[in-house]
């Protein structure tokens, strides 16, 4: 028996997001128009991204009869943070499995002290078992543990994700020539792209090493939409070590742009997307006249 659809629009999301343009001198020298697609207004709680993939995943939990949702992620992670919340809002409990046993031994960084205080229950994976994750046998011992709950895989990317995300692309149609979008897992992309018009283009700059972005994408594409749909490629330069890493580099430009432009820049996902497309506006990748919408895709923790 299915349990009633959670009233999402009764939490107060921001849809569509706002958009606004920005000046910014490095962009204007080359003609640039950059504009900021603020997802992280959606909602105080549950922000940008993590709203358009957890909401269709929340509506298939309830279609499904489960009160509890288990999913994945790091230690910093914002996909945790952000279905933590959901699951106070909406009064679900929540199980957030962490890569890496050696934590639970150690006191609790602000992301997952946040996740613990919105009543999700933490459980600690070794990083073998971790990558093992979507293997039936580890999903197995887990609902053993655990009992029947709603699985959203790490980051929250599966196919109802990127459908959902597809409404971004939608929001962006005839506002920009361009797209960018921070990335770890892809599903945000995979949506961004299918909803822009044929002639738009998105990019997505990677927050990880490894080079598996394209693949991961095109395939939660194919899941999604039949197939590898709209014009985007992934820009793997500019992760400075891989996810979670931050460089003195990276922080001054985040402060500098948060302060040019009167916003606090997150760190791990943002700031790498920034950075990157100010660099290419540099190398001089966009031709005069080009419009590029940066997509903010969340906040840092309180």
């Amino acid at each position: 028996m299915s349990s009633p659809a959670p009233d999402l629009d009764a939490l107060g999301p921001r849809l569509p997001s706002p958009l606004r343009q920005v000046e910014d001198e490095r962009f204007a020298r080359r003609g640039i128009r950059l504009l900021l697609k603020r997802d992280d207004l959606i909602h105080p709680d549950i922000p940008g991204n993590k709203w358009r993939k957890l909401a269709p995943n929340l509506r298939a939990a309830a279609e499904h009869g489960r009160t509890a949702l288990l999913t994945f992620g790091g230690a910093y992670s914002n996909h945790l943070r952000a279905t933590a919340a959901a699951g106070r809002l909406l009064g679900l409990s929540t199980i957030g499995v962490v890569r890496g046993a050696e934590l639970a031994d150690r006191p609790l960084n602000d992301s997952l002290a946040r996740c613990v205080a919105d009543g999700m229950r933490l459980v600690f994976l070794d990083r073998g078992t971790y990558r093992r994750k979507a293997e039936p046998e580890v999903v197995r011992h887990l609902r053993n543990r655990f009992g029947d709950f709603h699985l959203v895989p790490e980051g929250g990317s599966n196919a109802m994700a990127a459908r959902g995300c597809s409404a971004l692309g939608h929001e962006l149609r005839r506002a920009a020539d361009v797209a960018a979008v921070a990335c770890g897992t892809g599903g945000t992309l995979a949506g961004l792209a299918a909803g822009l018009a044929a002639e738009q283009r998105a990019i997505g700059f990677s927050v990880l090493k490894g080079g598996f972005l394209d693949k991961e994408t095109e395939r939660l594409q194919c899941a999604a939409f039949g197939g590898r749909t709209g014009g985007w490629r992934i820009e793997d330069r500019f992760h400075f070590g891989g996810y979670a890493r931050l460089t003195p580099e990276l922080r001054a430009f985040a402060e500098d742009f948060g302060a040019r432009h009167g916003l606090s820049v997150e760190r791990l996902y943002v700031a790498k997307m920034l950075y990157g497309l100010t660099a290419l506006a540099e190398e001089g990748a966009f031709a005069p006249g080009t419009t590029v919408a940066a997509v903010v895709t969340g906040s840092d923790p309180p």
